[in-house]
């Protein structure tokens, strides 16, 4: 399977986004799945509720089209509205015939390093697996991949390939922390891990502090970086081998090993 890596930039206009996704979308057209950052739509600072849209409206339409058009299957960060006034923080799955598969609302609110996520996000209750490009692809999102219990029970419902879209915050020791724990999930899993994070911000959001260290990172299940994209604006796209897992476990058999019996509550 070929995979974008598509790290652009996300500012505070949705139709500027949605361009930038589009035209990274166009120069990956040879990929079979394409990945965007978590909160594509818009940066974080903004207005979230009021850019927030139904899953069925015009931004995750136009995807939809460009997805079609293009061949190319999608994963992205997107707003929609929550019943009590916030939004959820959501990942689309849509396929290469431009058809919704599947969505993933993040679970983990990053209420940390002074940051509040929940006071305009609500969280999401339930893992999701979809299948986009005849593989099963486990979701997660920026401040979930802390928690490893969530990839290993996207593992345990059969994902093959873990996807992290991503808006990580800049600040101290961040960065070592993305590269080191999105490195930890392939590893600990055995499995391939697409990891994309935006572009870094260069201009302070309307609130709070800028966000994107780069770094989107292919990394295949023996732990190994086999792409990386800095902290520039990039699209890359790069070869996964399905077969490569399979063999990493024959050698490397860590989940047939575990002991579930010892540590269910």
């Amino acid at each position: 399977m070929r995979v974008a890596l598509c790290q652009i930039e996300v500012g505070d206009d949705p139709g500027e986004n949605l361009k930038r996704m589009l035209d990274a979308l166009a120069e990956a057209a040879e990929a079979d799945l394409a990945v965007f950052p978590e909160a594509a739509q818009v940066r974080f600072g903004n207005d979230l509720a009021a850019v927030a849209e139904p899953l069925d409206g015009p931004f995750v339409g136009a995807l939809s089209e460009a997805a079609r058009e293009h061949g190319t299957a999608v994963v992205a960060g997107v707003f929609e509205p929550a019943p009590d006034g916030r939004v959820y923080n959501t990942v689309v799955g849509i396929d290469a015939s431009g058809e919704l598969v599947g969505s993933y609302r993040k679970i983990h609110m990053f209420d940390a390093f002074g940051d509040h996520e929940s006071e305009d996000v609500a969280p999401g209750d339930r893992p999701v697996v979809v299948e986009l490009a005849g593989t099963r692809i486990g979701l997660i999102t920026c401040y979930d991949v802390r928690f490893p219990e969530l990839a290993r029970a996207l593992v345990d419902l059969g994902a093959q390939l873990l996807v992290v879209p991503a808006a990580w915050g800049q600040g101290v020791f961040k960065e070592e922390h993305w590269t080191t724990l999105v490195r930890a999930r392939a590893i600990e899993n055995t499995t391939w891990v697409v990891a994309v994070d935006k572009a870094p911000d260069t201009t302070r959001p309307p609130r709070g502090a800028p966000g994107g260290v780069g770094r989107s990172q292919l990394i295949d299940p023996m732990g190994t970086v086999l792409a990386d994209l800095g902290p520039f604006p990039s699209v890359r796209v790069a070869e996964i081998d399905p077969e490569t897992a399979a063999r990493v476990r024959a050698v490397l058999p860590a989940l047939e090993h575990r002991r579930p019996d010892l540590f269910q509550r």
